[in-house]
């Protein structure tokens, strides 16, 4: 039975290992296609008017060169006189993206969430709320999201894109108030990529069937297909480095364990919608520095404003601690009530068949060996533990500060 209860997480660790590379893969498939393809439209020109392209119905083309070969793509304002006997979909690779990103997002999450949703000192929720409220965010995300696109704010860029941007802020304000941070951030990237899925699935790929039947019908298709997935298009565009943000958020802990953690996520969001509109602008022939400005300028002011307190800042609180710097055996207990339950060659926390990153802290050489590693995750990045998990308190944090800045003695 003991065998069995630690294949469980062992293997669960395998399936999350392998489900995310393939996310990771099938990621860069999508937004490498999403990336290409807007690229593409941006930069075609159109052809001569009379000339023979022009006759043909083409609205734009470009030569590019690339692995030694020489390209030639254009593009028709609405469709080819002929329908072509082969022609390429672009949909699995936002589907299997979508599949495998709900399925880590079970394994990580929702199999755990006690240890990677609930954080006690946001809100006591059973393992069943939190969950319940990570799904259905999606759900409410892609339907207010579509809704307002099929409303008259659709047809007005700028006003729409001000609207969603605000919805997305809302619904991280909303998460960090009931999830732990971590739980939150991902989330809202999984609510992102839900409505960029959904727009293929819903939209995108239902308009090109029209397109397509009606072309093997022998009529012409209807052009209000196009421009509405051109439209989605677009949007999933200035989706990405958001979520591409999101993704990795997880790997910083000053991000999301931050007291104002959603504002922090607005602001990186903002400026990842500022870069992309840059890159987007280039590929029309307009450079504007401006944007790309805007959107370092965003992220060095995040940078400054959730960058922990000096030592000194410290010393106060320190001072208050009932730790005498030299003690470290009362820092060791302390790992061990709040840490050691994970970072241990057994873990005895459910869910963690081995311990995080590999650090373990059962013994004097261990504690001293991460010293440093403690030190910013416990005390400069309140990362650990995960979710607070643990329940450590701000006075033995200080003292776990006060002997590492003595020299961890």
């Amino acid at each position: 039975m003991e065998v069995f209860a630690y294949l469980i997480p062992y293997g669960l660790e395998w399936l999350n290992l392998i489900v995310r590379w393939l996310h990771i893969i099938t990621g860069i498939a999508w937004i490498g296609a999403s990336f290409y393809f807007v690229w593409l439209d941006n930069s075609i020109r159109p052809p001569a008017p009379g000339s023979e392209l022009a006759k043909k119905g083409v609205s734009g083309e470009l030569w590019a060169v690339h692995g030694g070969g020489f390209y030639n793509p254009q593009k028709y304002l609405v469709a080819p006189a002929e329908l072509p006997k082969e022609l390429h979909w672009f949909k699995w690779e936002a589907y299997t993206t979508w599949l495998s990103g709900f399925a880590l997002l079970t394994i990580a999450y929702y199999f755990n969430a006690q240890a990677m949703m609930v954080d006690k000192s946001v809100a006591d929720l059973s393992s069943l709320q939190a969950v319940g409220l990570g799904i259905a965010s999606l759900v409410v995300g892609w339907t207010v999201y579509d809704l307002l696109c099929r409303s008259p704010l659709g047809k007005h860029d700028f006003w729409f894109g001000v609207v969603v941007f605000a919805l997305l802020v809302a619904a991280a304000w909303v998460l960090t108030h009931f999830l732990s941070g971590r739980a939150a951030y991902i989330h809202v990237g999984a609510m992102i990529g839900t409505i960029m899925v959904a727009n293929v699935l819903m939209l995108i790929i239902p308009g090109q069937r029209k397109m397509v039947a009606a072309m093997a019908a022998g009529g012409l298709p209807d052009p209000v297909h196009g421009q509405r997935a051109k439209q989605r298009s677009v949007h999933n565009n200035y989706f990405t480095l958001p979520v591409l943000f999101i993704m990795i958020s997880n790997h910083y802990a000053m991000t999301y364990r931050h007291d104002h953690a959603w504002l922090v996520l607005a602001a990186i969001m903002a400026a990842g919608v500022f870069i992309r509109h840059f890159f987007n602008l280039r590929h029309k022939g307009r450079v504007e520095w401006r944007y790309p400005a805007i959107g370092v300028a965003i992220l060095i002011a995040v940078a400054v404003a959730i960058a922990p307190p000096p030592p000194a800042a410290r010393a106060a609180s320190a001072a208050a601690a009932p730790l005498a710097v030299s003690q470290f055996g009362k820092v060791q207990a302390i790992l061990a009530q709040r840490c050691v339950s994970c970072h241990a060659v057994a873990p005895t926390q459910p869910g963690f068949a081995a311990a995080p990153a590999g650090i373990m802290l059962e013994n004097e050489a261990e504690v001293r060996q991460n010293a440093e590693k403690i030190y910013k995750q416990a005390v400069q990045l309140k990362a650990m533990p995960l979710a607070n998990l643990t329940n450590m308190t701000d006075d033995e944090r200080a003292q776990v500060a006060a002997w590492f800045e003595s020299g961890a003695k």
